[in-house]
């Protein structure tokens, strides 16, 4: 066949290709030599000479397609009420498919006649006018679905409303009913329109998704007065949660997927948004008894609904608040750490896993866990007094990190300091549990009381993890300090074995820097050290000065600890015992008999100091003497003295923290507050240059939360420090600006 245009009588050629439109409309049966040969005949159509016929052969298409809905919708208004959405739906499902092959019939009148008349996409979506589709040519397909709208859609919207509402009013009290239908009639509201680039669901949503809507909060509505007056709270709940399941449900059966969450949305604010008060109204009594169905059902229908768990949230928070203050209040007893740790962390376990179970770990909840635990774990019995919680964790910390004759495994050790972490985290004075932590850290390695440094550096790992590496730069150095100090020692016996000095004893010592260790070096007790150690001391100095010129050391007699063999008894003995001790019993070396003066003048010690080294010594039966020890008392040795072990620790009275000490730590800690904020204050400045007052304090709090809640009046104090050492001042301008002074 050729394709070059010729003349065509129009008329003979649309009478040929009617019968086929027709058959393809109908969905009917068309041979497949007829389908091909029409195509021609719209080819040569649209190309005919010496004028082309597309326009024509267009309009009367159009006429074609307009006549046969109108006919279509007669027979639809002949049927039966009740069958009048089976029969729509039969001719739609028809109709929908018959004029997608339809489309492809035409797609040579398409493509080259019908889309030239077009607005394009641009043109639609950007351009500064508005088009109606109504005003332009449509491709045969949508000039079939738009005919569709107009000849049956349109003036039979109000029957077709009607008979679905009534429809899915039934399918809502139980009755059976064609799904098909209804789902092919409401989604044909959709496709009737599908070719639109622009508000392809305007028709559904006008003619349908609105009324239905309304239709549905109006039922809803009506519902949920009903089940307030026949039920329990807890009923009312579970009946809802089901209606919501059932409409949900119900609308994946009949409604298009934009509705879903409208549908959804009207039957919370009918059921429940509207009831809030109601719902509310027994967060309290649910919270406190731990009903925990009941708490899951009202957290499912509150979540949704904007605002609806606020007052279930508070409630949450201040029941967990009410079990943390009980259990930090009840502290008493022997083990008060242990109880203070374990009660916390039996509340949070608990409410971790209740929050888990009820609310599926929702972050608001866990916020609520988060701040009740925080309130108790912070909380001081006088306002006046710092909080204990540090305290005590740093001194949990110190019982399972110490050696001791509870035997547990790494495994058990690594769950118990995570444990630890998980109180740390909720302290506001961090800081204050590094001083506590860091001293006790110091003695147990001093000591060697760790029973296991892979324990030890996995704690401060945790630490560092917690709040970086700044805070737990000290705790590091001290270990570091552990592991030079025994090179150093192995260096000074090498030295010692060169030489041609013989110490005599076994000699080893620590070297630790001032600045990482919380050793005190002021107010260091007066202490001569005995003869026995002086040649020792002056070797390792000798020593030290000539491997580190210029280096000072401080020798702190009170942390020493001797190994002294006792030989005057039936049987010997080893003991151990601090420096001060060791240096009183020396003195038995020559003489049976000791006064308080004599000891006092031959150790220089203080008299406090004295009357607790000896007391120490006649608490452990070793010396003796008539009466009450004073500055008058003469002792002796216990010739007699017997002991099961023969290896045993002498140790000295534990003296606790005077309130002086006290305010002195406090003091302290203070002072390391105010050069942290200073420090923040000024990288803060540097980086902004200018910063208003109120914003500065904001930063500053911000970056000090995570080792301690700062107060405002010493950050102001802090700012009027710096602009005193000339790093900030005041911008001329304005009375509430700093300026950075480079």
């Amino acid at each position: 066949m050729s394709l070059r245009p010729r003349r065509v009588d129009f008329d003979q050629t649309w009478a040929t290709l009617l019968q086929t439109v027709k058959g393809v409309i109908t969905f009917g049966s068309v041979a497949r030599s007829t389908w091909n040969d029409r195509f021609s005949d719209v080819y040569a159509l649209c190309v005919a000479c010496p004028e082309p016929l597309g326009d024509r052969l267009y309009q009367e298409t159009k006429l074609f397609l307009e006549n046969h809905v109108k006919s279509l919708h007669q027979t639809v208004i002949e049927s039966n009420k009740e069958n009048l959405l089976t029969v729509y739906q039969q001719h739609w499902e028809q109709f929908s498919k018959g004029s997608s092959f339809l489309n492809q019939l035409y797609g040579y009148l398409n493509t080259t006649f019908i889309k030239k008349q077009k607005y394009s996409d641009a043109d639609l979506n950007y351009g500064g006018f508005t088009v109606e589709l109504t005003d332009q040519m449509l491709e045969i397909g949508e000039l079939a679905l738009d005919t569709w709208k107009k000849y049956m859609i349109e003036p039979l919207k109000q029957q077709l409303l009607g008979l679905i509402s009534l429809e899915i009013e039934s399918d809502r009290h139980g009755s059976c009913m064609n799904q098909s239908v209804l789902h092919g009639v409401i989604t044909s509201f959709v496709d009737v329109e599908q070719y639109k680039k622009k508000l392809p669901l305007q028709l559904y949503e006008e003619i349908f998704e609105t009324h239905f809507l309304k239709e549905t909060g109006e039922y809803y509505r009506s519902e949920a007065a009903k089940l307030r007056d026949e039920c329990s709270c807890s009923e009312y709940m579970e009946k809802v949660i089901k209606k919501l399941i059932e409409e949900d449900v119900r609308s994946c059966k009949f409604l298009h997927a934009s509705s879903h969450g409208k549908v959804t949305h009207e039957c919370q604010q009918r059921m429940v948004a509207d009831h809030l008060r109601f719902l509310h109204g027994e967060c309290r009594e649910m919270v406190g008894n731990e009903k925990l169905q009941d708490l899951e059902n009202m957290y499912t229908l509150l979540k949704p609904i904007n605002g609806g768990l606020g007052v279930l949230v508070k409630e949450v928070e201040e029941h967990i608040k009410s079990f943390g203050m009980e259990a930090v209040r009840n502290l008493k007893g022997v083990d008060v750490p242990a109880q203070f740790v374990e009660s916390m962390l039996e509340v949070h376990s608990k409410y971790t896993e209740l929050i888990k179970k009820v609310f599926g770990t929702d972050q608001q909840f866990v916020g609520a866990l988060d701040k009740a635990c925080a309130t108790a774990i912070n909380y001081k019995s006088n306002p006046k007094t710092p909080c204990r919680s540090p305290e005590l964790l740093a001194k949990y910390c110190d019982n399972l990190l110490k050696k001791s004759s509870k035997g547990s495994s790494e495994s058990e050790i690594d769950d118990l300091l995570g444990s630890c972490i998980t109180v740390f985290k909720y302290l506001d004075d961090k800081d204050v549990f590094q001083r506590h932590y860091s001293r006790m850290l110091a003695k147990r390695l001093i000591h060697g009381q760790t029973a296991s440094m892979d324990a030890e550096e996995l704690m401060i790992n945790k630490l560092k993890q917690a709040c970086g590496y700044e805070f737990t730069n000290k705790l590091h150095r001290m270990f570091t300090d552990m592991n030079v100090s025994n090179g150093l020692q192995e260096d000074f016996n090498v030295y010692l074995k060169e030489g041609p000095t013989d110490l005599g004893l076994n000699f080893s010592m620590l070297v630790l820097q001032a600045g990482a260790w919380p050793l005190g070096q002021s107010n260091l007790p007066r202490f001569a050290i005995p003869q026995e150690l002086e040649k020792s001391v002056s070797e390792f100095e000798k020593f030290y000065n000539k491997k580190y010129n210029g280096r000072k050391l401080t020798w702190m007699h009170g942390l020493c600890t001797a190994e002294l063999k006792m030989n005057y008894l039936k049987k010997p003995y080893i003991v151990t015992m601090g420096s001060f001790q060791m240096a009183v019993v020396l003195m038995f070396n020559e003489t049976i008999k000791v006064s308080f003066s004599e000891a006092s003048q031959h150790t220089q010690l203080g008299e406090k100091e004295m009357i607790k080294q000896v007391q120490s010594l006649i608490d452990a039966k070793l010396l003796t003497t008539e009466g009450t020890l004073s500055t008058e008392s003469v002792f002796e040795l216990n010739m007699s003295y017997v002991n099961k072990r023969t290896k045993f620790k002498i140790t000295a009275a534990i003296q606790k923290e005077t309130p002086q000490e006290m305010e002195q730590a406090r003091s302290a800690v203070d002072e390391d507050r105010k050069m942290y904020i200073q420090a923040a204050i000024v990288r803060i400045m540097k980086a902004r240059k200018i910063f208003k007052h109120n914003q500065l304090i904001q930063e500053v709090i911000h970056q000090a939360k995570a080792r301690f809640a700062p107060n405002i009046a010493m950050i102001k104090k802090c700012i009027e420090a710096l602009i005193d050492k000339q790093y900030l001042e005041r911008t001329q301008n304005s009375t509430d600006e700093y300026s950075y002074i480079a």
